[in-house]
């Protein structure tokens, strides 16, 4: 085997390579095995180095979609809502304990039709990403959200949503403020309300902290938007025990708009200039 062909495996697989490599040497080394067992393996393995490349290759190019999903500099909620909506009446409180400034909420019109906007707030820059809590909400912005569908569903006014979070927030505080129940109730609202909803995956979208806003008639994703079960770093972690895998994660979960579709969970995919 070409030893230069080491140079190009991914370090991810090298060890792996180099192992097989190491078993190869010492089966050389018994005297009752023939040459071409060897030019078999030799041949599995450089296979082996190639399918290891191109999974490389695609895991890189998946990974650039993440980050093109959670770069700062991308349109944002209150950026789609100023520039789509007229006359938008923002809406705040879940009227039983707060207010959750990482969903923006209310009520707004195109052309001249009331609807109602639901979506994720992050934040530009450090400190509004503190005053949004990058994104990630907590039961009262979930329990904001379903009050402002029920107020819709009241009304006839048609839903659209604006998702963009990395997940829910995982903090221990609002476990116990009830954030699983928020959104399953939110999911279950969805379902439930007779006006039709539009959800636009417009950036990240992580675990239930989107699906609680992501069940509509109509479901489609920005093309540079990803949608997760988990986040790539979380799932390496849980796989592997090692940060080193969170782009072979990525091209693993299957995010990007174009699996989204052809899995046939979003309806379809909105060009990105």
């Amino acid at each position: 085997m070409d030893l230069k062909k080491l140079e190009e495996i991914p370090k991810s697989y090298l060890k792996e390579i180099l192992g097989s490599l190491s078993k190869l040497e010492k089966l050389k080394k018994i005297p009752f095995f023939t040459g071409i067992h060897f030019k078999d393996a030799e041949r599995d393995l450089s296979r082996k180095i190639e399918s290891y490349k191109k999974v490389e290759r695609d895991a890189k190019r998946v990974w650039e979609i993440v980050e093109l999903s959670r770069d700062e500099n991308r349109p944002q909620c209150l950026d789609y809502i100023n520039g789509i909506f007229e006359d938008f009446v923002k809406l705040s409180g879940d009227r039983l304990t707060g207010e959750d400034r990482s969903i923006a909420a209310g009520l707004g019109k195109i052309n001249g039709k009331t609807v109602a906007v639901i979506g994720h707030n992050k934040g530009k820059d450090i400190k509004q990403r503190l005053g949004y809590n990058f994104g990630m909400s907590i039961p009262q912005g979930y329990r904001k959200s379903q009050r402002i569908m029920r107020l819709a569903d009241r009304f006839g006014f048609p839903i659209v949503t604006l998702i963009d979070t990395p997940g829910a927030y995982p903090a221990l505080e609002a476990e116990d403020d009830g954030q699983a129940s928020a959104i399953a109730k939110s999911i279950l609202l969805m379902f439930e309300v007779k006006v039709p909803i539009i959800a636009i995956l417009i950036g990240e979208g992580g675990s239930g902290g989107a699906l609680a806003l992501a069940v509509g008639n109509e479901v489609v994703m920005l093309e540079n938007s990803t949608y997760s079960v988990i986040s790539p770093e979380g799932c390496a972690a849980i796989l592997w025990k090692n940060p080193s895998g969170t782009k072979l994660a990525a091209r693993e979960l299957r995010l990007t708009s174009r699996d989204m579709l052809r899995l046939k969970i979003i309806d379809r995919i909105i060009p990105e200039p």
